[in-house]
């Protein structure tokens, strides 16, 4: 009776140390130090947030700045379904995927005068499937499209994708790359104020 007693006791000293406390305190501190991590990256009004700066966001074309393919399957960008499309680099399907965005892209760029090549990182999707990055060559690439279908100067385009380039801080870090939350945020205010 009394090992039974001292295991209760136990149990219900670490259910509430280990199930509550120690939640509650991560919680907490998560909140004070870093309330926009915590709460998922969220931008916009509280009410009606536009998107997250961790995950990537399917964007109408046109105008918007687009980003990688989604392999999250019949919803585009879908964080519940985040994961690899597992399809075989050397397969047809990949392969007609992959076509089928290059030609669209070719289709739009000949319609803006672009001629240069379409970059891979727009016809292949990321690990995830839900990049919401592009490396900073992708997004340039597009600024005469956005350009062309906006009516606007393309080097206050380009001056923009470079205001909000984050640039590699070590030598092993990843290329420079663009939120496209935020440059499509940034488009969309001075569209806003034209």
């Amino acid at each position: 009776m009394k090992t039974l007693v001292s295991s209760l006791r136990s149990l219900v000293l670490f259910t509430a140390l280990l199930g509550l406390g120690y939640p509650l305190l991560v919680t907490t501190l998560a909140q004070l130090a870093f309330p926009l991590q915590a709460n998922g990256s969220l931008v916009g009004a509280p009410d009606k947030p536009e998107g997250s700066l961790l995950i990537g966001q399917d964007w109408p074309s046109p105008p918007w700045f687009q980003g990688r393919p989604s392999a999250t399957g019949g919803q585009p960008y879908n964080p519940q379904a985040s994961g690899g499309s597992n399809l075989s680099p050397h397969g047809q399907a990949l392969a007609d995927r992959r076509s089928a965005a290059e030609a669209s892209w070719k289709a739009r760029a000949a319609d803006a005068g672009q001629s240069d090549a379409v970059p891979e990182a727009l016809l292949s999707a990321s690990g995830s499937g839900l990049d919401p990055d592009l490396d900073l060559q992708a997004t340039l690439w597009q600024v005469p499209l956005v350009a062309h279908v906006l009516q606007t100067d393309a080097a206050l385009l380009e001056q923009l994708v470079r205001s909000l380039a984050v640039h590699p801080a070590w030598p092993w870090d990843p290329d420079s790359f663009v939120n496209l939350l935020k440059l499509n945020r940034a488009l969309a205010q001075i569209l806003a104020k034209a």
